[in-house]
């Protein structure tokens, strides 16, 4: 399109990328409302910023909205003046004109012909997909679409040998259009026991070398995948995987990324034998470290106590749980002032671990992290019944006076015990 060097022809401020200050080909809004160029933004964005350019604000989510409105009106203006291509009017490299996402009939060509230049063919596709869910619906009903993605996921070869740009791409798609297949356990089946495909293999490399938006699809689809206990099961005893996962959590990563994968374990570990193994790959100090961390997100903090709820149903998580001084404390520490879901996850697994098993360690961690107290606290709080109930079962458990109790506790409320 247009950049500002050319003269002659005047540019609408809002037509203009903040980032490249170029006329936007594809603009797209943050949270923050604030419009860029898709190319640009996404730039910024995979190279780990958290922040809108423009107003500094730290983005909640980094959804792209595309804005159709701005595109039909930079449309509209750009046919009025008959531009031609920007590499015409400038001296700037060669760039694309207005890239707009594929019409269904050339979409179809498209995917019908995807060997001729594969990744050229995806980047259109996953352009399509974004615009709408119809558009979504449409490449997930096209007769045997999906089957060719695992095709090219899967792959033949080493991971070495692998194009991650193209797998990224394919990923991509697959998680915009997964909620749209009719079978999920038909694309699982497909994925994970296909003879000659390996398409773990090819998510884990997403996972490991991919960009951030690439990162957190490939979550998804694991996530999207994990439809019965064997899946489960699969995916968690390919070697590095839940590794991985585990490593994407470090809490210098990407807020969605940690969130994506989080997801992910909590739709991995509800068979016993993935519990285990979560366990056995440092689990629980991982996530201990995200609840000490004053930077984790509220979701991130309740997916962490939802990650340990889950493995304090087995005996390994108990152990785990009770011999982390640091984890006990980082339960009662987000206990309170974070979300009500946070709450009632922090109350599970102090009851599961003191009150069901009486876990001698981690009763003695409650009581140093001052524990009785925010157990009162949250029972004179506007608490759920299941919650008030597993509060009382933990005050009987330490079987102390109300003096006792009260006398780290300064305050003129009256408190009546619940013994």
């Amino acid at each position: 399109m247009v950049r500002d060097d050319n003269p002659y022809i005047p540019v609408p401020s809002i037509f203009r990328c903040p980032i490249s200050l170029d006329v936007m080909e594809s603009p797209v809004s943050l949270c923050t409302g604030v419009t860029y160029d898709r190319s640009s933004i996404q730039r910024w964005l995979d190279d780990g910023n958290n922040t809108c350019p423009a107003t500094m604000q730290l983005l909640h989510t980094k959804d792209l909205l595309p804005n159709r409105t701005l595109q039909r009106l930079i449309r509209i203006w750009s046919d009025c003046l008959h531009l031609p291509p920007r590499n015409s009017i400038s001296s700037s490299p060669p760039s694309s004109p207005l890239q707009q996402p594929p019409p269904k009939d050339h979409l179809r060509h498209l995917i019908h012909h995807m060997d001729a230049d594969p990744l050229d063919s995806l980047s259109k596709i996953v352009r399509f997909a974004r615009e709408s869910d119809d558009n979504c619906k449409f490449l997930a009903e096209s007769a045997g679409f999906i089957l060719v993605l695992v095709e090219y996921l899967g792959g033949s070869g080493n991971a070495e040998d692998k194009n991650i740009d193209v797998l990224e791409q394919v990923v991509m798609i697959i998680d915009l259009v997964k909620d749209k297949i009719q079978d999920r356990e038909e694309l699982s089946r497909w994925m994970l026991k296909k003879t000659g495909r390996d398409c773990l293999a090819s998510l884990l490399l997403i996972a490991q070398h991919g960009h951030v938006n690439s990162r957190i699809a490939s979550a998804g689809v694991l996530e999207s995948i994990s439809v019965n206990a064997e899946a489960k099961i699969l995916i968690a005893e390919k070697d590095g995987f839940l590794h991985q996962l585990l490593k994407s959590t470090a809490r210098e990563k990407d807020p969605t990324v940690i969130e994506a994968s989080l997801s992910c374990l909590i739709a991995l570990s509800t068979p016993k034998r993935v519990k285990i193994i979560l366990v056995y790959s440092g689990a629980v100090k991982q996530l201990s470290k995200l609840l000490w961390d004053p930077n984790s997100t509220m979701a991130t903090v309740e997916k962490a106590l939802k990650v340990l709820e889950t493995v304090s149903s087995v005996k390994e998580g108990r152990g785990k749980i009770c011999e982390d001084g640091k984890c006990v404390s980082g339960i009662m520490q987000r206990l309170l002032k974070v979300s009500s879901a946070a709450t009632e996850q922090a109350v599970t697994i102090l009851w599961s671990v003191c009150y069901l098993f009486k876990e001698r360690a981690a009763q003695e961690a409650v009581g140093r992290a001052n524990g009785l107290t925010k157990i009162l606290l949250l029972m004179q709080s506007n608490c759920s019944p299941a919650v008030r109930q597993m509060c009382a079962d933990l005050l009987k458990i330490f079987r102390v006076n109300s003096k006792s109790v009260i006398s780290c506790y300064d305050t003129k409320t009256t408190h009546i015990m619940p013994f």
